[in-house]
Parts: structure tokens; sequence; C-alpha cells
């Protein structure tokens, strides 16, 4: 065994040297150094922590905003049906009202064409008669010409003539 170095079989100074150092070494790890590191661990895991929290607040949020977009999408989609509607309501109202006001004024027209008509008709009836009147009292002085062509004759009309109208008034 003297071959061996004298780490692989220390003496006794030795390992208490060792063992020295080895605590010293401990104790100034375990004042300074493992608090650092578990500070360290601790500060990393709170930062992973706050983190996942986060990621979890925003997939919470995410969802809450596309529950809301479609919320908002199924909102406008039913204000356009109700505007399309409401434009469809008007479009009808319009196209109903252009009617009656097309069939009042075909009315009117109609109205107006009629009286036009009875118009023409009662001026070509009154003008007819007028012609009709003129021709009578053509044709009847004619007639009372040709009858009354001498004196005597004249004179017996106008006697029955006068009896007639002495007749009557009695």
């Amino acid at each position: 065994m003297e071959n061996l170095p004298s780490i692989l079989t220390p003496d006794l100074g030795l390992l208490f040297w060792m063992l020295l150092a080895f605590l010293v070494v401990f104790f100034v790890l375990a004042k300074y150094g493992f608090p650092a590191i578990i500070g360290m661990v601790e500060e990393r895991k709170n930062y992973i922590d706050e983190s996942l929290r986060k990621a979890h607040e925003a997939s919470e949020r995410l969802g809450n905003i596309q529950l809301e977009g479609e919320s908002i999408l199924q909102e406008a989609r039913r204000k356009q049906a109700q505007v399309l509607k409401e434009a469809a309501d008007t479009r009808d109202a319009i196209i109903a009202k252009a009617q009656e006001k097309a069939r009042e004024e075909g009315n009117r027209l109609i109205a107006e064409a009629k009286a036009e008509i009875e118009n023409e008709k009662q001026a070509a009836i009154s003008d007819i008669r007028a012609q009709v009147a003129e021709l009578s009292v053509k044709v009847a002085e004619k007639i009372l010409r040709k009858e009354l062509a001498s004196d005597a004759v004249q004179m017996e009309t106008i006697d029955r003539l006068l009896d007639e109208v002495v007749v009557k008034e009695k």
C-alpha cells in the first residue's frame, strides 16, 4: 500500500482538514449560496406560476372575447335581418301606395273622360236640337207661306187662333 497516493489512503489529519474545509465550504454555501440559489429557484418558480396564471387568464379572456364576438355577430345579423325586413316592408308600402295612387289617377282620368264625353254629348244634343228647331221653323215658315198665301185664309187662321187662345184662358 505504499505505492498508493496519499489521497486514496488518507491519514487522520488529512481527513480532519478535508472535513474542516468541507464544513467551511458547506457553511459558506449554506449561509450565502443555498439561499441565493433557493431564492432564484423560488423566483423562477413564482415567475413560471405567474406566467401560467397570466396565460390562463389570457385564455379565459380570449374565450370571453370569442363569445362576445359571436354575440355581437349574432346581434349584427339580427339587426341586419330587421333592417332588411323594414326595407322590404317600406318597399311594399311604397309599391302599394304607388299602385293606389295610380288607381286613383286612373279613376280620376276615367271620370274626367266620362264627364268630357257627357259634356260633348250634351253639346252635340244641344247643337242637334238647335238645328232641328231651325229646320222646323224654316219648314213651318214655308208651310205657312204656302197656306197663308191669300188674305182670306190669313184672316180665317187668325180668327181660329184667337178663339183657341180665348178658350184656353177661360
